[in-house]
């Protein structure tokens, strides 16, 4: 039988490594973790919500502007596989930053089916650089941002590493503080294969433009930590350690974070904590970065 992908040669062994529920004992209880502790976010910390970023109706972002002024900037690009989730789902990741005196910034985007992946990956570029260019006026360092995000936002997060920022945007070549990049897609050549395949419709065109790990590896001087749960499939690890593997040989940093115990759902559960390893690393990436000193 050929193959569709490295070994894999039905769709079932495809979804069986990409479905990231498969592992979990009810995803149900996972989605209602970050609606409910991002509810309570919105309850409990200052917040500007639905902050437009771009033409488009989708394009928001919500703002969780730390207490002090001049803070450092957290951008966390939500997950989904592109087709599902929403800004509002993901507030939690602002609960334990804000109290390290970190602004933290989620974006909205459109969805599959009804725009590309190309449109995504615009549009979380587009929100990047809105904050980079606009934070100080919500309280933001704007030599002090870093990007992130989880599964789809990984991927996305990664993208957004892999930008010709001075060339096409006029910013700075390298503008992030750092990178956090949690459970992330970087070849989605399996995904056309896969269950999603009917809602993100990747071509081989798409596959190319849109994945990290076969973009051309550029020069960064962006420290990255990279992190995925123990308890996920073995692909997740597999293609996040083949993008690192890339990404240092191109002469760029990238640390690891070992979560043994964490599945594709709690691998960010660590933002809501101001003293998890995850809060700790970012913390220190951004104070290495601007005037603002430490956090």
């Amino acid at each position: 039988m050929p193959r569709l992908y490295r070994d894999f040669e039905t769709q079932e062994q495809i979804d069986a490594q990409y479905d990231p529920g498969l592992p979990v004992a009810d995803r149900a209880v996972a989605m209602r973790h970050y609606a409910e502790r991002s509810a309570h976010a919105r309850a409990t910390l200052r917040c500007a919500l639905g902050v437009p970023y771009g033409p488009t109706r989708a394009e928001t972002l919500d703002i969780f502007p730390a207490e002090r002024p001049g803070a450092p900037v957290f951008v966390f690009i939500h997950g989904g596989y592109w087709r599902a989730l929403s800004a509002g789902d993901f507030g939690c990741v602002a609960l334990g930053l804000q109290r390290r005196g970190v602004t933290v910034v989620v974006p909205d985007y459109a969805l599959c089916p009804g725009v590309t992946l190309d449109e995504i990956v615009r549009q979380a570029r587009a929100a990047c650089a809105w904050v980079l260019r606009h934070i100080g006026e919500h309280g933001g360092d704007p030599a002090r941002v870093a990007v992130g995000g989880s599964s789809a936002g990984g991927h996305l997060a990664a993208m957004c590493l892999q930008t010709e920022w001075a060339r096409d945007y006029g910013l700075p070549a390298d503008p992030f503080a750092g990178a956090v990049l949690a459970s992330g897609l970087y070849d989605l050549a399996p995904l056309r294969f896969s269950y999603l395949q009917p809602k993100i419709q990747l071509t081989e065109e798409l596959v190319r433009r849109c994945s990290p790990a076969l973009l051309a590896m550029r020069s960064c001087a962006t420290p990255v930590l990279m992190t995925w749960g123990g308890r996920e499939q073995a692909e997740f690890a597999r293609q996040s350690l083949a993008w690192r593997d890339a990404w240092r040989a191109a002469g760029n940093r990238v640390e690891l974070l070992d979560q043994p115990a964490a599945d594709h759902f709690t691998a960010i559960h660590g933002f809501e904590d101001p003293d998890s390893a995850l809060c700790d690393w970012l913390a220190r990436a951004l104070s290495a970065t601007g005037s603002g000193g430490a956090i």
